[in-house]
This record gives C-alpha cells, sequence and structure tokens, in this order.
C-alpha cells in the first residue's frame, strides 16, 4: 500500500517556459546547483542554496533545449537543442560560454547520453539525421565512433542510454515500435533485440550494478528488464499504472529508488529492488516531463526534482523513503 504522499520542501519558479530536462552538480564546491532547460530555450542554472537562478543561459537560438548535463572531470555543461545542436560550454572559473558544437541533424526528442571512458574523455551518442540512425563520437576531439542503423524496421529512434560494462561501452535504444536494441559501440555490432512494449519507447534507464534496466511508453505499463552475461537483454516483468503515460524514469544512486515522470500530472516513486509503489506525489498541474535525484554525497541532502510543463520545478526530500523501499 502506497504511503501518504509528502509536499515538496520547495519550488523554483521563472523558467518561463515548459521545464524539458533537469540535471543536479552537488558534489563540486560549496554551491549545489540543478540545471533546467526550457521549451523557450534558455538554460538556468539555479543555485539550491538560495533557491534562485545563478545564471540564466540562452544558446540554443530560441529552440526549446530537451537535456543538459555535466561533464564531471572537465567542469563543463552540454545542451541539446530542437535547433539540431549539441552545446558544449565552459563553466569553469564563472564562465558560461559556448565554446563548441555538434551538429545531430535531428529532428526527434530524443536525448542524448554520455559516457565517460577516460579523465576528460566522453562518449556522446545521439539520434542522427535518419530516424533510426544513432551515432556515437568521441569527445572532445569529436572524432567519429559509429553509426549504428537496425537492421530491421523498427521506425524512429525513442530514448537511448550509453552503459559501462565489464567487457566495454554499450548502448541500449528504444525504437518507435516498442522495440529495445543493444548495441556493442566496440564492435558496432547488434547483441539482442526484445520487444518490451506495444507503443514506441518514450524513456529508459539502467542500473549498471544490478545490469538492470526500466522503460515506459504511452501505455499503462512499466517494462522492467535485465542484461545477462552473455549481454542479452531480457524481459523480466512490468508494472502497471493507473494513468497511462511515462516521460522519463531515474534510479536513485543508492539504487534503492524509482521515480518516473507521469503525463497525468504525478510523479510515481518505486522500491527499485522489488518495483513496490511507495508513493504518488502530487504537485504539478501539467505533464511532469523530467526527474532527476540529487548527487549530494550526504545521502540526508538527496533530493528529488520533478520538472512540468506547467513551467515549475517541485523539490522533494524523500531520504526517509530509502529505510524500507523493498
Amino acid at each position: 500500500m502506497s504511503r501518504p504522499a509528502p509536499s515538496p520542501i520547495y519550488t523554483l519558479r521563472g523558467a518561463g517556459g515548459a521545464l524539458n530536462t533537469l540535471h543536479f552538480s552537488c558534489q563540486g564546491g560549496d554551491t549545489p546547483l540543478l540545471f533546467s532547460g526550457s521549451g523557450k530555450g534558455s538554460i538556468h542554472i539555479w543555485n539550491l542554496n538560495t533557491r534562485r537562478a545563478l545564471k540564466i543561459v540562452e544558446g540554443h537560438a530560441g529552440s526549446s533545449v530537451i537535456w543538459v548535463s555535466t561533464l564531471q572531470s572537465t567542469d563543463a555543461l552540454i545542451s541539446q537543442g530542437r535547433d539540431m545542436q549539441v552545446c558544449l560550454w565552459d563553466l569553469s572559473e564563472g564562465r558560461c560560454e559556448v565554446v563548441d558544437s555538434v551538429w545531430t541533424g535531428s529532428v526527434g526528442f530524443c536525448q542524448c547520453s554520455t559516457l565517460e571512458t577516460s579523465p576528460g574523455n566522453f562518449l556522446l551518442a545521439f539520434a542522427g539525421e535518419q530516424t533510426e540512425e544513432i551515432k556515437i563520437i568521441e569527445l572532445p576531439s569529436k572524432s567519429q565512433v559509429c553509426t549504428l542503423v537496425p537492421d530491421a524496421k523498427l521506425g524512429m529512434v525513442m530514448c537511448i542510454k550509453l552503459l559501462q560494462v565489464r567487457s566495454g561501452p554499450l548502448l541500449v535504444a528504444g525504437y518507435e515500435d516498442g522495440s529495445l536494441l543493444l548495441w556493442d559501440v566496440t564492435q558496432r555490432s547488434r547483441l539482442s533485440l526484445v520487444k518490451a512494449h506495444p507503443e514506441p519507447v518514450m524513456c529508459l534507464t539502467f542500473d549498471t550494478k544490478r545490469l538492470r534496466g526500466i522503460s515506459g511508453s504511452s501505455e499503462k505499463k512499466l517494462s522492467s528488464w535485465t542484461l545477462d552475461r552473455q549481454n542479452n537483454l531480457q524481459l523480466q516483468g512490468c508494472v502497471t499504472l493507473v494513468n497511462p503515460g511515462v516521460s522519463q524514469l531515474c534510479v536513485r544512486g543508492d539504487g534503492k529508488l524509482l521515480a518516473s515522470a507521469g503525463w497525468d500530472h504525478r510523479v510515481r516513486l518505486f522500491g527499485w529492488k522489488k518495483l513496490r509503489p511507495l508513493a504518488v506525489l502530487q504537485y504539478h498541474t501539467d505533464m511532469v516531463q523530467s526527474v532527476a535525484f540529487s548527487d549530494h554525497q550526504d545521502p540526508r541532502q538527496r533530493l528529488l526534482a520533478a520538472g512540468s510543463r506547467d513551467q515549475r520545478i517541485s523539490l522533494w526530500s524523500i531520504y526517509s523513503e530509502g529505510g524500507d523501499t523493498g
């Protein structure tokens, strides 16, 4: 049975548009930060101590910002916009300027994914100009690694996630026909294909410690799956939701909690081990499009952020939920 739902500890307003993406950076220095990307093309850098925007930057010519992240070892921000550009920002010493960019050619909403391969070097995966195409490059050199195109007709690539396992970097992708496809990045080859949903895969996430992932779509179901020792995807089970539609999924760093961003304006919390429902967070008045757990070193400081089409970000303290997650 679900627990009584808490209330947000505070909210952030002033994004000026629908919130498409959120990313925490709370381990560097004394100022915990939250980055947000809006439908109006702005990136807000929120100071979580003052609960105000530290900086507001524009880098995608007013086009919707659909993904933001940080490259930890290089003090850099990376952002993706509907202008088909991925921008690399220099944040060091108070600067905030675009130092490089990558043209993707993608007209879809598929968010990029990064993976650090060595200090200062990253893989960047993004949807390409062709609807089923995924391109992977190295940063900062921008050298081409591979282009991944499935043999079967799976439709548009909807979501991607780079993974680091013992055998090397892998990529799991969700497609328009509901399929999940696992790629070996080094060998540029297809490893495994499963049909996880009857509808397009809208979002997915993966826990590399447990070799387990979960995906969502426009239906009333989350699909759980694992990666076996032969690097095959195995469908494991599903969670039935009250209302259809999931925008994003996120597993907390300690592997205890799963959060889902719902089209029904709600955030749902599950125990990640058994996918047991824990709480339904109700605050927003429109579709929740992004959820993110903070990376505070102190577990008692960890937060959950949710961004919505209602132009607000809600912050929730759910540390107490971690004791009995089941």
